[in-house]
């Protein structure tokens, strides 16, 4: 399909491309773009999402997608990989697809790890709330738990207000029952592997899970964070992977996390 994409920064520099999580768009990377306006920017809406509107979503299709624009914008020059939550999956997809496509990746709160009785309850899951995503208090709870401010919550607001009830459905199926694909450990791409150490146990088990699948990785807990780091804290975000892509010392904050 043909993605809704912006584009933005220096056409001449490296590319950063900014894949977003479920449920909102590119939006969400104002900030990175803001302070990475001396790279070429690039931040596409998953099918599905935003200005891509699909009747279908898959992670594979996703990653197929993103790499049509990739080689479309790249021309030979550096790639920069950026993923949360579920564009940290299709990150993930893509870099096992391309194992050259990046130099540097960061994959940011990504669940690698299935949830076997996931599919017999999402249907019946989306049923009960579907109507209250339209409703703004409850759309406010959730907005808070991704830490998304006042300034976004309009736009996150009429998104999930427009995301289709089939489409919300697939996405969340492809999401809890992702995994780590085998050609994973082919990727050359060095990357950073991050995650908030107040997530739930098991997204902080997938992060070391795909430690344990590449041998040019690194993975860092973030401390006193939840689900969505680059929304809570931009600054310190941006500086982190500012270090990561310019082979400088990460932040001492970060917690570092070996195979466990």
């Amino acid at each position: 399909m043909k993605l809704s994409y912006k584009e933005s920064g220096n056409p001449e520099a490296s590319l950063i491309v900014f894949l977003h999580g479920g449920g909102v768009s590119g939006w969400m990377w104002e900030k990175q773009v803001e302070y990475f306006h001396d790279y070429h920017c690039l931040v596409p809406d998953l099918p599905g999402h935003g200005l891509s509107p699909s009747p279908d979503f898959t992670i594979k299709d996703s990653a197929e997608d993103i790499f049509g624009l990739i080689q479309t914008k790249a021309q030979g020059k550096k790639v920069i990989l950026i993923g949360f939550s579920l564009g940290a999956q299709v990150a993930i997809k893509l870099l096992s697809m391309k194992p050259e496509i990046a130099d540097y990746s960061i994959i940011n709160s990504a669940l690698v790890r299935p949830i076997p009785w996931a599919n017999k309850i999402i249907k019946p899951m989306v049923r009960l709330t579907y109507r209250l995503t339209k409703n703004r208090t409850f759309s406010k709870l959730q907005a808070k738990q991704l830490y998304i401010g006042a300034p976004y919550f309009e736009t996150y607001y009429k998104e999930t207000c427009n995301m289709d009830f089939n489409t919300l459905i697939k996405i969340l199926e492809e999401n809890m029952s992702f995994s780590i694909p085998a050609e994973f450990r082919m990727s050359k791409s060095k990357i950073l592997i991050t995650v908030g150490d107040k997530e739930k146990k098991i997204m902080k088990k997938s992060a070391l899970d795909i430690l344990g699948k590449t041998s040019n990785g690194k993975a860092v807990f973030i401390p006193k964070m939840g689900h969505g780091v680059s929304l809570a804290e931009p600054e310190f975000f941006n500086k982190m992977v500012d270090a990561w892509i310019n082979d400088k010392e990460l932040p001492s904050r970060l917690t570092l996390k070996g195979v466990e």
